[in-house]
């Protein structure tokens, strides 16, 4: 009896080997994905994912293996050999004209010409035709710049299909989305695959997955760990098998108890933020939710000093900090961890060791206006096994580590600070399951030793399982307050999309700070 034909896989990678200097980053991965499912693929920061995906994507070449698409193998030196070959790739940073309308940003440098002229008509029915057939409703003609940030992924998501991509790959794609808006790139994805397309997800939220995927590939250390038929496994087992241990998963923690005013703001503005009243409380963590673009990085840039204060005032343990300087600020007892860990909160060319020192360098590690190197190491060393901190050695820069290792090495040399106010914006984005966990015991231990914490966190989780109070801003208004017990998903996500507040409430503990 012949045997049946072999499948024919949309993707196919077998052996796929990686080496780095003191890494191995694949360990001969397979990973097949087949025509028309959304295949997800999962695994702690350091594990492989984004390394096994540039190998697909042409952007790294492996050292072993082999690449096939479609059946048909293939040599990738470049993105461009990628895309020729039906793959296309969405990053978690889009790439963007701001100033460019949709259709325009779309047909980029593949543009349809009509004697010998770009054909703009031609390329505002192409967006239209693509939007309609895929459920993409954007307008061709608007500009990039002023669309929400869901929208804006769409326009990646047509650029992808104008140029014929059949299997597209999505980097974390629902990080700055709302629930929402979550639920509707889904539904856009499953109706792609239901036309054929295919999709590889590379995500660590566990409940897109179980809701949005086909099958499931984990990594665990750069090797296969699982491989999941997503509607026969559990949240449970897929962490269980990027971790290799048991995880408690959205854990609601109880509630602090609040003390004296550690921050207080009052008639606060600044650009694209607008008279905003807050207060935080020693022993309190209080969420800040949005929509990514309606001030809540601006309104802590501007707290942290670096930002100007257009109006309003910013008390700090009673002490008027409007107009300190970030420095100052530091001195008064803050401690931030930026939005953007690369450009704000470290310097990626100088070591781990040397990144866990700032700020600490003029003070608990300075000795006579010296910094020791001996206590910059053991300083180090203690920070990397408290936090995880997966690095070859405390001396190779930072620009070596993975994002997520990079936010540990952040989140570690600021809560180090033991600073009786903590502003952090996204504390766990790119972290992977078990880091998240800790992480979030460490906050929770901060704000139970007495501090006080300000929350930022596009993770809707995140904020009802960390947060005491939760505040809801858009268009850079403070458009509700909750109470933990308040703060359900339906209703932070109502909130975050504008809709009046079904009930609005100032849940602010009783203030026993001094007045000044």
């Amino acid at each position: 009896m012949t045997p049946p034909p072999p499948e024919n896989f949309a993707v196919e990678l077998r052996g796929i080997t990686k080496r780095f200097p003191g890494t191995l980053a694949n360990d001969a991965v397979d990973l097949t994905v087949r025509h028309g499912e959304i295949h997800a693929l999962m695994g702690e920061n350091g594990a492989g994912k984004s390394t096994l995906m540039s190998v697909l994507y042409g952007m790294e070449r492996a050292d072993a293996g082999s690449i096939r698409i479609d059946g048909r193998e293939v040599r990738f030196t470049s993105p461009s050999d990628a895309m020729a070959a039906g793959l296309g790739m969405v990053h978690q940073s889009f790439k963007l004209f701001d100033s460019l309308t949709v259709a325009e940003n779309v047909v980029y440098a593949a543009e349809p010409r009509r004697f010998g002229l770009v054909d703009r008509a031609a390329a505002r029915r192409r967006v239209r035709e693509l939007a309609d057939e895929h459920g993409l409703a954007v307008d061709p003609e608007a500009r990039v710049g002023d669309l929400p940030v869901g929208l804006r992924q769409r326009v990646e998501i047509l650029k992808l299909l104008h140029r014929g991509a059949r299997t597209l790959i999505l980097d974390e794609p629902t990080a700055v989305l709302t629930p929402a808006e979550a639920d509707s790139l889904f539904g856009v994805l499953k109706s792609l695959t239901a036309r054929g397309r295919t999709v590889v997800l590379v995500t660590h939220k566990l409940r897109e997955v179980l809701e949005g995927s086909d099958r499931v590939t984990v990594l665990r250390d750069g090797r296969v760990a699982a491989r999941l038929v997503t509607s026969d496994t559990t949240a449970d087992e897929i962490a269980a098998a990027m971790t290799g241990r048991a995880v408690e998963l959205d854990r609601v923690h109880a509630p602090g108890t609040p003390g004296e005013a550690v921050l207080r703001v009052t008639g606060f503005s600044t650009d694209s933020v607008h008279d905003v009243d807050l207060s935080v409380h020693a022993g309190e963590i209080v969420g800040v939710a949005g929509v990514a673009g309606n001030g809540q990085s601006k309104l802590v840039e501007a707290l942290a000093g670096l930002r100007p204060v257009a109006a309003g005032r910013v008390t700090l343990l009673g002490a008027d900090i409007t107009h300190a300087s970030a420095t100052e600020r530091r001195l008064k007892g803050l401690a931030y961890v930026p939005e953007d860990r690369h450009a704000v909160g470290t310097a990626p060319a100088a070591s781990v060791a040397d990144n866990l020192a700032m700020g600490h360098h003029r003070t608990t590690l300075s000795t006579r206006g010296l910094l020791p190197p001996a206590a910059v190491r053991a300083h180090a060393r203690r920070l990397v096994e408290r936090f995880g901190i997966k690095a070859a050695t405390t001396e190779v820069p930072a620009s070596a580590l993975s994002g997520g290792n990079l936010q540990k090495l952040l989140i570690g040399r600021e809560l180090a600070h033991e600073a009786p106010l903590l502003l952090v914006e996204q504390p766990t984005r790119g972290v992977d399951i078990g880091a998240i966990q800790n992480i979030h015991d460490q906050l929770i231990a901060y704000r139970d030793a007495g501090h006080a914490v300000l929350l930022v966190s596009a993770e809707l989780s995140e904020i009802r399982g960390l947060a005491d109070r939760v505040l809801v801003l858009y268009e850079g208004r403070v458009a509700a307050s909750y109470a933990k017990e308040e703060a359900d998903e339906r209703t932070l996500g109502l909130a975050m999309a504008g809709a009046p507040a079904e009930a609005t409430h100032e849940h602010e503990p009783p203030d026993t700070s001094p007045r000044t």
